[in-house]
């Protein structure tokens, strides 16, 4: 029998975490509670960043950049998740998934890149003090920034313009609570080889270099501290690493748990809950590890909320 090509599909359907109709109302007030924390702990991070003057220097602009792409990650996903679980519906457009499936790729690229850029203005900054202001320059780090979404938006796009050639089949269910796009290689019913090879490569390209620096800066960090004489030096600088160390364990602790996961165990549903730890958990977490672990940013929220308490 020949098979069907439906290039013209108008939707797919999402099956989310779990298809337990007992569980939906627990897993839609998680996700609830957890997306409003994310949304108000990345707001108050921008918001402290913003009106605090001691704050306007380059690591708290790229922090207040980590912030907003953190809300917007979380945003790609969640609340068309929980639109669903309230609809008691499972579909999302051909052309919604793949929008989706393009932001996803370019925030969580975005919190990639922004990670390393932090990364190499920790070591600047304490291994290269004197040149600091020089190499952090405002244009240097805007271009940073600006870089960064560039490389991601185009490698985005180079993803969904592959995925456009693809043929599904009628109604094709996607085992995930969103589009990713490993997920929906899988699915497909064309031919997925030049799909596979750029996503692994690209992935790599992205993974290696990055870590790479994020290694050799804290290499040098490390060294730098080692030949401090100074203690109260020495504690100033892990005070500063130190809440940008854990955001990176998480990330990309998350981010390999995802992958090992997939691979040791080939079930969906262990897949998804992985997902879960990077996709949502992280972000949300993200403001509490900078406002518990970093002085200069306890302080400003502490002002900010006397300020507005204030004001009330």
């Amino acid at each position: 029998m020949e098979a069907e090509n439906y290039t013209d599909i108008s939707e797919f359907l999402l099956l989310g975490l779990s298809e337990d109709p007992a569980l939906q109302p627990l897993i839609y007030g998680l996700f609830l509670f957890m997306y409003l924390v994310t949304m108000f702990g990345n707001l108050l991070i921008i918001l402290a960043v913003s009106s605090d003057s001691h704050l306007h220097t380059p690591m708290y602009f790229f922090l207040s950049n980590l912030s907003f792409v953190d809300i917007c990650f979380t945003s790609t996903t969640i609340p068309k998740m929980l639109v669903n679980i309230d609809t008691h519906s499972k579909d999302i457009s051909y052309m919604g998934c793949l929008t989706q499936m393009y932001f996803f790729m370019i925030f969580a690229g975005l919190d990639n890149f922004l990670l390393t850029v932090m990364a190499y203005d920790r070591f600047v900054a304490i291994c290269h003090p004197l040149h600091y202001t020089v190499i952090m320059s405002p244009r240097f780090c805007a271009l940073l920034v600006l870089m960064s979404w560039f490389i991601m938006s185009l490698v985005a796009l180079v993803h969904v313009l592959l995925t456009l050639r693809l043929t599904f089949s009628l109604e094709t269910e996607i085992p995930h609570f969103f589009c990713d796009l490993a997920q929906i290689l899988e699915v497909a019913c064309s031919d997925t080889l030049i799909n596979n090879i750029c996503m692994y490569l690209l992935t790599v390209l992205l993974g290696v270099f990055p870590v790479t620096g994020i290694l050799f800066s804290y290499s040098k960090i490390v060294s730098s501290l080692m030949s401090m004489s100074s203690t109260a030096g020495k504690n100033k600088a892990f005070s500063t690493c130190g809440s940008h160390l854990c955001v990176v364990c998480l990330f990309y602790g998350t981010g390999v748990g995802v992958y090992l996961s997939s691979a040791v165990t080939p079930s969906s549903q262990s897949s998804n809950i992985a997902s879960v730890m990077y996709t949502v958990v992280t972000p949300m977490l993200n403001p509490f590890i900078y406002s518990l672990k970093n002085k200069d940013v306890k302080g400003a929220l502490g002002r900010l909320l006397s300020t507005t308490a204030s004001c009330l």
